[in-house]
């Protein structure tokens, strides 16, 4: 039997709770320690989930504790230091997503922790939903044949900033916070992309950025998609936080409707499935499906580190994505067509 893991979580707000259950709930692991600049909520954290010590320095948490592992939940400015931290002590990390605010800045945390002979892995979550999870697996069967279309749209009105009131003040806004999550989508499921189109829309009054993105990829292999991000769509049914998907192939297509209904064409036949799981003990609809998610999101992390594999969405792996989320800005600023960096 494989010997625990010991972690550590920075970052004890809005959505580290999330990753607080998903530790509980994976066997052979034990979070030593938790981590906040505001050390009431470190504190808290530790008393609600058991976890021995709060820290309010992350330095200190390196200096004193013996880790094979930190989990960073916080805001993305602070990201690179805390990585590059990490990677000095020679701690394994995952970083939430986005990366960070700049890209010369996500290439430093992937040379830091290169250098460091660490992994590092971003919270790409929207992967490991269970609804995209059978995407995935419907793509790899080939029964829809080679992908020629996509379209991945995650809209809603929901209010994110109830929880996450500073994303209005942020510059660059949906792109950074959901629009890496459904372009890593069009990524995994059609490939890599060669040319970006993009169109950004500021919608609700007071924003510092965009709350609207409409982007079309033309991938390596001749497919093409459309990934649609929005925070002001409203709607009925209100489908937060559900992303849906449309694929077509040369031998029929799917569909991932409302409520995780996916349809696959094959050759003719039709087959419809539901991708929804049960409700864990600590997820409650409408986030349930994001919620799981971050379950699935670090197991994958532990397996990789006990199979000593890179992990599928590692710092590297996100650059592609980044890259796409760059590439979209700067078309969007430019008004014309934007080859992604490599």
């Amino acid at each position: 039997m494989d010997a625990e893991l010991r972690g550590a979580l920075i970052g004890c707000g809005f959505f580290a709770r999330n990753h607080l259950h998903a530790w509980r709930d994976i066997p052979g692991v034990r979070l030593v320690a938790v981590c906040d600049k505001d050390v009431a909520k470190a504190h808290q954290a530790s008393a609600d989930f058991g976890v021995p010590t709060a820290y309010a320095d992350a330095a200190e948490l390196f200096a004193r504790e013996t880790l094979d592992f930190v989990d960073i939940v916080t805001t993305m400015p602070s990201h690179r230091a805390l990585v590059e931290l990490a990677a000095r002590h020679r701690v394994p990390v995952i970083v939430q997503k986005p990366f960070a605010p700049a890209w010369a800045d996500c290439l430093a945390m992937v040379q830091a922790c290169r250098d460091a002979g660490v992994p590092l892995m971003v919270h790409e979550n929207f992967r490991f939903q269970a609804p995209m999870l059978a995407v995935q697996r419907v793509l790899r069967s080939g029964a829809i044949g080679r992908p020629t279309y996509g379209h991945v749209a995650f809209r809603t009105a929901y209010d994110i900033y109830a929880g996450q009131p500073y994303l209005a003040t942020e510059e660059r806004f949906i792109l950074l916070d959901v629009g890496v999550h459904v372009l890593d989508l069009a990524r995994c499921f059609l490939g890599e992309a060669e040319t970006v189109d993009c169109q950004t829309q500021s919608v609700r009054p007071g924003l510092r950025g965009e709350d609207m993105a409409t982007v079309m990829l033309r991938h390596v292999d001749g497919a093409v998609s459309v990934v649609e991000c929005s925070y002001a769509s409203r709607r009925a049914p209100e489908l937060f936080p559900q992303t849906l998907v449309t694929i077509e192939g040369t031998r029929g297509s799917l569909v991932l409707q409302r409520d995780f209904r996916l349809s696959v064409l094959s050759d003719g036949r039709e087959q419809t499935e539901d991708t929804s799981t049960p409700l864990l003990s600590w997820t409650a609809q409408p986030w349930h499906v994001a919620q799981e998610s971050v379950l699935n999101t670090q197991r994958h992390w532990i397996d990789c580190l006990r199979r000593g594999v890179a992990p599928d969405i590692s710092g590297e792996d996100n650059l592609k994505t980044y890259a796409l989320a760059e590439a979209a800005y700067q078309s969007a600023a430019r008004k014309t067509t934007v080859r992604p960096a490599r």
